[in-house]
C-alpha cells in the first residue's frame, strides 16, 4: 500500500506539471527519479525537389535521480539515401541545478549536453542538428517558469559539428552555431483534477532558431502543437514546424511531427531493490 501511494503521488506530481512537457524542446524539469520513458517520434516533410522524406527516432529516457536524467536515441530515415536505413545514434544528459518550487508554481534551471554520431558525412544542407543529419556535440542551458496552468521555457546552446565534409564547390557552411528556443505550454483540460486517470489536453507554441558563427546563416521557426496525456503516463504529441524567416538551405521549410511515449514510474528503483534482495 505504501508503494502504491508513492506511485500515485509521483504520477499526480508529474501530471500537474504536464504543460511543460514541450513537444519540440526540453524543459528544465526532468522525468521522475528512478523512472524510465520510451518514446517513438516520426517526422515527415516534402523537399523543394518534390521528394517525400521521413525520419523516425526511438528514444529511451531514464531518471537517474531527481536532478539528473539520461536519454539515448537512434534515427532511421531516407533523407540522405534512396532507401530507408539506420542513420545515427545520440546520447543526451541533463542536470537540474536550480529549483525554486512553490504551490502550483516553480522556477527551474538545468544544464544539458548532447553527443551524436551520424553516418551522413556530406554536409549538403546548411541546417545543422544532432537528430540524424550531423555528428557533433552540444552544450546549453534551459530555464523554465511554471505559473499555474502556464509554463514558459527558454533554451540557449552551442553546437559543434564534426566529421562532415562539403560536397559541392566552395565551402559556405557553418560548422558551429548558436541554437535557441522559446516555448510556452498551457494546460487546457481538465479544469480541475479529480484523479490521475483524467486525460490532459495541453496546447503549445514554440519559437525555434539557430545562427551560424562562420557564415552567419540563420532560421527562425514557429511550431504549434497539441498534446494528449492518458492515465498520467502515455503522451500523444501532434505538431507542425514552419519557417518564419531565414537564409539557410534546408531540407524543407515545413515538417510534420507525431510522437507517442509512455512512462514506467519507479521501475529503476524496483529493479535495484530486486537485485539487492536476490543477492541476499
Amino acid at each position: 500500500m505504501r508503494f502504491l501511494f508513492l506511485l500515485l503521488l509521483t504520477s499526480s506530481s508529474y501530471l500537474l506539471h504536464a504543460q511543460e512537457l514541450y513537444v519540440f524542446s526540453e524543459p528544465a524539469s526532468n522525468i521522475p527519479a528512478y523512472s524510465a520513458t520510451a518514446k517513438l517520434t516520426a517526422r515527415y516533410t516534402r523537399s523543394a525537389e518534390g521528394r517525400n522524406f521521413q525520419r523516425y527516432n526511438p528514444e529511451w529516457m531514464m531518471g537517474l535521480s531527481k536532478t539528473v536524467m539520461l536519454k539515448t536515441s537512434l534515427s532511421f530515415s531516407n533523407v540522405y539515401a534512396d532507401r530507408f536505413r539506420w542513420e545515427s545514434a545520440k546520447v543526451y544528459a541533463k542536470w537540474r541545478f536550480l529549483s525554486n518550487d512553490g504551490i502550483h508554481r516553480h522556477f527551474r534551471m538545468a544544464a544539458f549536453a548532447d553527443l551524436a554520431y551520424s553516418r551522413n558525412k556530406d554536409m549538403y544542407y546548411d541546417e545543422m542538428n544532432l537528430d540524424g543529419d550531423n555528428s557533433g556535440a552540444q552544450i546549453g542551458l534551459v530555464a523554465t517558469q511554471l505559473l499555474g496552468k502556464l509554463a514558459v521555457s527558454g533554451t540557449a546552446s552551442v553546437m559543434q559539428f564534426m566529421g562532415t565534409t562539403m560536397n559541392h564547390g566552395i565551402d559556405t557552411h557553418d560548422y558551429n552555431n548558436l541554437s535557441y528556443s522559446l516555448s510556452a505550454g498551457y494546460l487546457l483540460f481538465p479544469r480541475q483534477y479529480a484523479n490521475y486517470n483524467q486525460t490532459n489536453l495541453n496546447l503549445y507554441v514554440e519559437a525555434l532558431g539557430a545562427k551560424g558563427f562562420q557564415q552567419g546563416r540563420y532560421f527562425v521557426d514557429i511550431a504549434p502543437a497539441i498534446q494528449l496525456i492518458f492515465a498520467s503516463k502515455t503522451k500523444l504529441n501532434l505538431g507542425l514546424r514552419h519557417q518564419l524567416t531565414g537564409n539557410m538551405f534546408r531540407i524543407a521549410d515545413n515538417n510534420y511531427y507525431i510522437s507517442l511515449e509512455t512512462s514506467f514510474l519507479n521501475i529503476l528503483k524496483r529493479n535495484k531493490h530486486k537485485s539487492s534482495t536476490d543477492s541476499l
